[in-house]
């Protein structure tokens, strides 16, 4: 198991073989951050909710057990007022 660390403990995650592939489980404090993808990207919250703008500019709100999927080699943004947890599917 592979624990993540992004934007100074902000954004949390684990990696794990899903009956999906592989994917992490993670949790998104309060805050604005950036990613970027070198694969396509399934997302899914579980609980919470994130403003999402994608790269071509593209704005959802996602609550929980809805999903985004980003392609490959792109940026989004998110932005969470209160923790968010997800679950996150690659490829």
């Amino acid at each position: 198991m592979e624990h993540n660390v992004y934007f100074e403990g902000k954004v949390q995650s684990l990696t794990l073989e899903a009956d999906q592939g592989r994917a992490t489980v993670g949790v998104i404090t309060p805050g604005k951050y950036t990613f970027s993808t070198s694969t396509q990207e399934r997302m899914v919250v579980t609980s919470g909710t994130l403003n999402v703008t994608l790269s071509q500019g593209e704005r959802k709100i996602v609550g929980p057990n809805q999903e985004f999927i980003v392609g490959a080699n792109a940026s989004f943004d998110v932005e969470a007022t209160g923790d968010v947890s997800y679950i996150c599917y690659y490829g």
